[in-house]
């Protein structure tokens, strides 16, 4: 009972992680910024990225975690759930942009003067945008989720971090590219150009990211099993590996 009741607290804080993160980076991802690539002996120049790539490592971890701990399945459902988090948030924000500003709030530039416009200007993503964030986090994970389990059953459980990383590789190079197409190509705020340099950039930011995060995929496992104990987390694994391979052979 003990060891059910640490599964069962660990996968809630695994998920409430993985959906403020997942939520945090779509509510920021409407901000673009200017990424030079300045690497001291060659100057690559300056390209445009979405800020919303910072809290995805985040999301990286978290997914492995959960998908070496608790299986596919779990993963699949989370990522439904989060999408629907996501776009309720959305909802939230629209709602709040709907009342008038008091003329007295704290928040406005110039105090006692109400500002509507700077509010909506940072919450009012289009909804293209917020289409593009929704459909291209869902894919991305279902995908991550398939690699991340074709990668494990093809090398006995052993390197963690080719099926950490390898799961990431394929997916986000999906997601990077399809955010960007459906919320900014199709409203014609990106051309295809712009989209094809962008989407580039953002997955090669992201990558970076994943490679440099690899200690910490090694150091989360250990934390896991040490908070399970290790016996019962080497338990927990083969039991979900077993769950994984009998899926896969029943689709």
């Amino acid at each position: 009972m003990q060891l059910q009741h640490k599964r069962t607290r660990l996968l809630l804080i695994l998920s409430a992680i993985f959906i403020t993160s997942a939520i945090t980076a779509e509510l920021i991802s409407a901000k673009l910024i200017q990424v030079p690539l300045d690497l001291g002996f060659i100057n690559l120049g300056t390209y445009v990225a979405i800020i919303g790539i910072l809290p995805w490592p985040v999301v990286f971890l978290t997914t492995d975690i959960v998908n070496e701990f608790y299986g596919r399945k779990v993963v699949r459902w989370l990522s439904v759930l989060t999408s629907c988090m996501i776009a309720y948030s959305f909802v939230i924000v629209y709602l709040g942009m709907q009342p008038k500003a008091f003329t007295g709030s704290p928040e406005a530039p110039i105090p006692g003067v109400a500002d509507d416009a700077t509010f909506n200007l940072v919450f009012g993503q289009s909804l293209w945008i917020i289409i593009g964030s929704i459909t291209a986090f869902f894919i991305s994970q279902l995908i991550d989720s398939v690699m991340f389990w074709f990668i494990r059953e093809r090398t006995g459980g052993r390197f963690i971090w080719l099926r950490s990383t390898g799961s990431t590789v394929i997916s986000q190079l999906i997601d990077s590219f399809v955010v960007l197409y459906i919320g900014f190509v199709v409203p014609g705020k990106f051309t295809h150009a712009q989209w094809w340099e962008s989407g580039w950039l953002n997955y090669v930011l992201k990558l970076v990211i994943a490679l440099g995060l690899t200690p910490l995929i090694y150091l989360f496992h250990y934390l896991v099993k040490k908070y399970l104990g290790k016996e019962d987390a080497e338990q927990q694994i083969r039991h979900t590996a077993e769950e994984s391979l009998k899926h896969e052979v029943a689709d």
